[in-house]
């Protein structure tokens, strides 16, 4: 066999460089293929990211301030933008000078799931009700929690670019009960 190998390194004498020269072009190619398979997995998984955040995207035209006048007074809603993935809002009644209803809302998304938590102040000690979104389209979102007292339904309708339907449904008193506002946009 030794007469053999020298045979093979006289007749080709840069046969070890060139046996060298496959193995490294062999390893870089595995490299390279390693590395291809490692960015397509990165990217699946920022395009999953991005798929995560689409609930709340879908929720865009709600940004802004509303409001409807009634002989009782003024309902107002703003709502703003915090980051990818919550937005806050404040509802307000307000008759004459004064604020009969007050309340604080978020609309988060926390991987795939959408919520609407809202606090109301005088209601449930000051803490947070969380309710799910149930229903969505792109002119529609619906969010429920059915162990509310009232409401157990909360719908936003989106109606046109200046216009919406809110809707707050659910059990009262015994007695089913629908409330519905329909809202211009002032900003």
């Amino acid at each position: 066999m030794p007469l053999l190998s020298g045979l093979v390194v006289y007749i080709f004498p840069n046969f070890a460089s060139v046996q060298q020269t496959i193995i490294t072009n062999n390893m870089f190619k595995k490299i390279t293929i390693l590395l291809l398979i490692v960015t397509f997995i990165s990217c699946q998984k920022s395009d999953s990211d991005k798929n995560e955040k689409d609930k709340i995207k879908m929720a865009h035209w709600l940004l802004g301030t509303w409001e409807t006048k009634s002989a009782d007074g003024i309902l107002s809603e703003n709502w703003k933008k915090v980051n990818d993935s919550t937005y806050e809002g404040q509802s307000y009644f307000v008759k004459g000078k004064d604020t009969l209803h007050f309340e604080t809302v978020k609309l988060q998304q926390k991987g795939e799931e959408l919520t609407y938590v809202a606090t109301v102040k005088g209601q449930n000690d000051d803490k947070a009700v969380s309710f799910s979104l149930t229903e969505t389209t792109e002119k529609q979102l619906v969010f429920e929690n059915p162990k509310h007292d009232y409401p157990q339904k909360i719908s936003y309708n989106h109606i046109s670019k200046d216009s919406l339907v809110t809707e707050i449904s659910g059990t009262q008193l015994g007695k089913a009960s629908t409330e519905k506002y329909l809202m211009t946009k002032r900003k």
